[in-house]
């Protein structure tokens, strides 16, 4: 080789080099997000065997009403909608108050709650539905209904 073909051969592999890592900084990374706190991310499966969990739900209302939730919609507290950590919005989910049997679909709209223990965070109009205002946490079922997309 002569020193003008060794330099276009050398201008070439530093060419294709770059191109190879310019392209790879734009490839698609996917996570996934399992309902129940096992991650992050965006798959909107529901999880495998019985979509139900139990735990604790609470309600919330005053101050946040009008305020934006995490998925851009203004909260309106006497409207039926909850907070979850990690089900993606869109996803409908029927609550059902152990104390009392009485339940109420939602669809998950914000994030939350923030509280260790609980499950759901529901509006307060929600909340009406399965009567637990007074108690203001109550034990409940979660039956995944319909899987959101956002």
């Amino acid at each position: 080789m002569n020193i003008s073909s060794r330099n276009a051969f050398s201008w070439c592999a530093i060419f294709l080099v770059l191109l190879s890592t310019t392209f790879m900084g734009c490839r698609t990374v996917k996570k996934v997000l399992h309902p129940y706190g096992h991650g992050g991310g965006s798959s909107h499966k529901a999880p495998p065997g019985p979509h139900e969990v139990k735990g604790i739900a609470s309600w919330y209302g005053g101050k946040f009403h009008g305020r934006l939730t995490a998925n851009g919609e203004r909260y309106n507290k006497n409207g039926i909608s909850a907070a979850h950590k990690t089900l993606p919005f869109g996803t409908v989910v029927r609550v059902k108050n152990l104390r009392n049997g009485k339940t109420v679909d939602v669809r998950i709209n914000d994030r939350g709650p923030f509280i260790k223990g609980r499950i759901i965070d529901l509006s307060k109009g929600a909340a009406k539905k399965i009567n637990m205002i007074n108690d203001g946490i109550v034990p409940v079922e979660l039956t995944i209904l319909k899987m959101g997309n956002g």
